[in-house]
């Protein structure tokens, strides 16, 4: 690896600036926006704020709130300044956020207003000092006087030549830490990705010279920008073309995602399967599910007609003018992809995960196959670890610039994430074909996507629930969206209690209710079904979670 990388990652950010200073580069949506000039005002004053706070290079600072421009400007004057960038999803409770905060040794914490209010600054010992994304005003201040470093700052004003000869992103090593994405907010299964310059720099790389967007082109972004599939792919890689990101500043629904495709007609477009899955289900399934329809789509003269009219309805949906929509984060449903197949729809499936910065493969949807996650990108490598020569499915394990330096401040994870000889271990199984395009088989990791993107690790509601009265075994799935509770109750605590199946279904409706309100939305559980007999096991004594999933 060479100091190249990094060179390439700070240059085009900093020739996006100058080259695009007039366009416009962030608007809230609904809202007025930033140029990119005006970008790079906010990030000189929020560097003065970091110079007078004696920020030095290599500290965290933590960033929490929902996608917004101040978000946005926020991460690249940390970026730029040297200093690592902690993103902590808004959605975590107040314990986690402070877990998180605390644990990646943050010394400055950006946050949005509905997380101000669920903080408390004597939980968060080593912070400097808490500051309003809205205003950059100082919600909190330890020690240098933070509210005076501010009022400083913003007293110094510049001309437009001043802006962008002082705009310079600091040059650091590739191998350096750029970011640490924490994929879980509870303390007993931290873990803190240490992604590097250079994973930013190849994703980004490799969008450019991969992805259809040019500059002035728009962009909408709805993912969660605190997980790195949204962060690359709609905010990061669209800023250094010259594009104009539209945040989505509420948690989005697929009505309003579809109000503001329909609004914006952006030119690419980033999803996860649930939102193009119940689009699917409530704008088109209806109308072919229709008993007239389906006779008329299984007549040959017929069927051509009626796809070509569904798929330019469906496009309308996503605002016509779109490029192709890259779907990634979790498989797609078979059924969804073979209808989009059967009527020429424009997507494409890609693969990745945070250790990776994300991606591992892609490829364009003139290029896909049906139910492929593509090929491997540039600058990485990818082996099947089989267990034996006959069967072909085994382990993905990647390589390359993309992969991050470890687990922050947790050795032992990191060393069972890398093989002796340096690969990742992804915890998925597939397999390549003869053409070097990836079929993934099961996720082992076990991972959900929430409703907007997010990560859900059933582990670790699983580890809870089994932590409440009665409860044997568990087993947390996702059905038609919603967290489902699968429970085989404890027989013993039951006779001791007098309790039948239907007492104790009560009981754990009861008790989920509370543990509920100490969950985030997102992975609150929606139903409980209580089985009779216990779960499948392995001969290791772990629950064969494939036979309820």
């Amino acid at each position: 690896m060479t100091s190249k990388s990094a060179v390439s990652l700070h240059t085009i950010f900093e020739n996006s600036i100058r080259t695009n200073a007039d366009r416009q580069a962030f608007s809230d949506y609904g809202a007025s926006g930033f140029t990119y000039q005006q970008i790079a005002e906010q990030i000189l004053l929020i560097h003065r704020i970091f110079e007078g706070a004696h920020i030095h290079k290599e500290d965290k600072i933590a960033l929490s709130g929902h996608n917004s421009s101040a978000w946005a400007i926020s991460f690249l004057s940390i970026l730029s300044y040297g200093a690592i960038v902690v993103p902590i999803l808004p959605d975590f409770s107040t314990e986690n956020i402070h877990h998180i905060v605390n644990h990646s040794d943050a010394r400055l914490f950006f946050a949005s207003a509905s997380v101000l209010g669920r903080i408390d600054p004597e939980h968060l010992p080593n912070i400097q000092g808490i500051i309003s994304l809205v205003d950059m005003e100082v919600n909190f201040e330890a020690k240098n006087n933070l509210k005076a470093v501010v009022k400083n700052a913003r007293q110094i004003t510049l001309q437009q030549e001043e802006v962008l000869n002082l705009m310079k992103f600091e040059a650091v090593d590739p191998d350096e830490v750029a970011v640490i994405s924490y994929t879980s907010g509870t303390s007993g299964f931290t873990k803190g990705v240490m992604l590097p310059y250079r994973s930013l720099w190849s994703n980004i790389i490799f969008a450019q010279e991969h992805m259809p967007l040019h500059a002035g082109d728009q962009i909408v972004s709805f993912l969660p920008l605190a997980h790195v599939f949204g962060l690359l792919f709609e905010f990061l890689f669209p800023f250094t073309m010259g594009c104009h990101v539209n945040f989505l500043t509420k948690v989005p629904s697929p009505a309003i995602v579809t109000k503001a495709f329909g609004e914006i007609k952006p030119h690419l477009i980033l999803s996860v399967p649930l939102v193009i899955e119940k689009i699917y289900k409530k704008r088109i399934l209806p109308k072919i599910d229709k008993p007239m329809m389906k006779l008329l789509l299984k007549t040959p003269v017929i069927h051509g007609v009626i796809e070509q009219k569904v798929n330019k309805a469906l496009t309308e949906t996503f605002g016509e003018r779109f490029s192709e929509i890259v779907i990634g984060g979790a498989p797609l449903s078979e059924e969804v992809e073979q209808f989009f197949r059967k009527i020429g729809f424009r997507y494409t499936v890609g693969y990745g995960m945070t250790e990776c910065g994300p991606l591992i493969s892609y490829s364009g949807h003139k290029q896909s196959r049906f139910r492929s996650a593509g090929k491997v990108v540039d600058r990485m490598q990818i082996r099947i670890e089989k267990e034996d020569a006959i069967n072909e499915t085994g382990e993905v394990q990647v390589k390359g610039d993309n992969l991050m330096l470890g687990y922050y401040k947790n050795d032992a994870d990191t060393k069972k994430a890398f093989t002796d000889d340096g690969w990742l271990r992804t915890g998925d199984l597939g397999y390549l074909d003869s053409k070097g395009y990836l079929y993934l088989k099961g996720r082992s990791k076990n991972m959900l996507l929430g409703p907007s993107g997010q990560n859900i690790y059933p582990e670790e509601l699983e580890a809870r629930i089994m932590n409440l009265p009665c409860v044997a075994e568990c087993v947390v799935k996702q059905q038609n969206g919603k967290l489902v509770a699968m429970i085989y109750p404890d027989r013993e605590a039951m006779e001791c209690d007098r309790l039948d199946f239907p007492d104790i279904e009560n009981k754990m409706k009861e008790m989920l209710k509370h543990l509920n309100k100490e969950l985030p939305a997102y992975e609150q559980i929606s139903e409980v079904e209580i089985v009779d007999v216990e779960f499948v096991k392995t001969p290791k004594k772990n629950i064969k979670r494939y036979l309820y999933t």
